[in-house]
């Protein structure tokens, strides 16, 4: 065998492990959202769990609940602290939404709306009193006045 022969069978060998190395290399870097796209879907559980209660769809709220805690969980894991806030996110969070949160459980439990719509305003004060701490006052939360997902059903099933 030649050693022209020789190099084309070892090229694509080596290019092969090169990147396989590549790959194992970047499966070791975990992706991390930014805290915009964290806020992005939480702003997106925030709507549809209003429109989840406004149809009674209480399976669906307490669904949305989760995914908000879900979220707020992942905004302090990946961003404990974040740029201009005097506080660490860890506890800026947790003390603005807790609470809130607590009572939306509750409210869905008993299938109230009234206490829901309570609740809800509460967590949206939350939301923004979040932000006017952190130093982003200008982004201001509010209840939802359109349904942007047309593309489901909020009503329970039947």
């Amino acid at each position: 065998m030649n050693e022209v022969s020789s190099l084309r069978r070892l090229v694509p060998a080596l290019l092969l492990a090169a990147l396989g190395l590549g790959c194992a290399s970047a499966a070791r870097e975990p992706y991390a959202p930014g805290l915009g796209e964290i806020m992005s879907a939480t702003q997106m559980r925030h709507l549809k769990l209003w429109l989840a209660a406004e149809s009674e769809n209480w399976d669906l709220a307490g669904y949305q609940v989760d995914e908000l805690e879900e979220g707020f969980a992942d905004a302090v894991r990946f961003h404990p602290e974040h740029k201009t806030a005097p506080r660490p996110l860890t506890q800026m969070i947790p003390d603005f939404t807790a609470g809130p949160v607590g009572a939306l459980r509750v409210a869905i439990e008993a299938k109230s709306a009234s206490a829901f719509r309570s609740a809800y305003d509460a967590l949206t004060q939350g939301c923004n009193g979040c932000h006017v701490e952190a130093g982003f006052g200008f982004n201001i939360v509010v209840r939802p006045s359109v349904n942007p997902f047309t593309n489901q059903q909020f009503s329970a099933p039947r």
